[in-house]
C-alpha cells in the first residue's frame, strides 16, 4: 500500500487508531468510487450492500416518509460516512443518498466488512469503533436539523404562526 493511501487514511476520523499493519489489512476491502452531480448512490428501501466514506464532494441523505415529500436529513462532507445501514446489518437502506456535487468515496461491501471482522477482529473492531464515533457525531449534529424540520411542519399546520409566536398569545 502506498504512502498516499496511508495519508488519506490519516485524514479520515473513521480510521483513527488503526496502525499501519491494520490499514494494510483493510485496504484491499476498500474500493474507490466516483459519483456525478445528481447521481443516486442508493435509494431508500434498496438492499443495503455497502458502507461509504466520502473523500471529496458532497452527498445528501434523504428520507421519504410514507405520507410526505422526501426530506434532506444530512449533508455528508468529506470524511463523513453514509450508508451505515449496511454496517449495522440492516437488509435495506433506511434513507437514500444522492451526490450533490461530483464526489469520490471509499466503498466497503457489507460482507467484506463482516469478513474483515472475522479474520482480523482487532482491525475490524477498531474500524467499527471509528464508525461508531462518526455515527454518534452525526446524530449529535442532526438533532438541530431534525428539530428545524419538525418546527417547519408545526408552523404549516398553524397557518404559518411560529411556535414562539404561539407562546406569546
Amino acid at each position: 500500500m502506498g504512502s498516499m493511501f496511508r495519508q488519506e487514511f490519516a485524514k479520515l476520523s473513521i480510521f483513527n487508531g488503526l496502525d499501519p499493519a491494520q490499514t494494510t489489512v483493510l485496504s484491499p476491502f476498500l474500493k474507490e468510487v466516483s459519483f456525478s452531480k445528481g447521481q443516486v448512490i442508493f435509494q431508500q428501501d434498496e438492499s443495503a450492500h455497502s458502507l461509504y466514506i466520502l473523500l471529496n464532494g458532497e452527498v445528501l441523505v434523504r428520507y421519504k416518509p410514507y405520507d410526505g415529500p422526501p426530506l434532506t436529513v444530512a449533508k455528508i462532507a468529506p470524511g463523513d460516512v453514509f450508508g451505515w445501514s449496511a454496517a449495522l446489518g440492516h437488509d435495506v437502506y433506511t434513507s437514500g443518498a444522492e451526490a450533490a456535487a461530483p464526489s469520490c468515496a471509499y466503498c466497503i461491501r457489507a460482507e467484506d466488512l463482516q469478513h474483515l471482522c472475522d479474520v482480523n477482529p482487532e482491525a475490524g473492531g477498531k474500524l467499527l469503533e471509528g464508525l461508531a464515533g462518526v455515527i454518534a457525531e452525526r446524530l449529535r449534529n442532526t438533532h438541530g436539523s431534525i428539530l428545524e424540520l419538525l418546527n417547519q411542519g408545526v408552523d404549516r399546520k398553524n397557518g404559518g404562526v411560529k411556535r414562539s409566536e404561539m407562546h406569546e398569545r
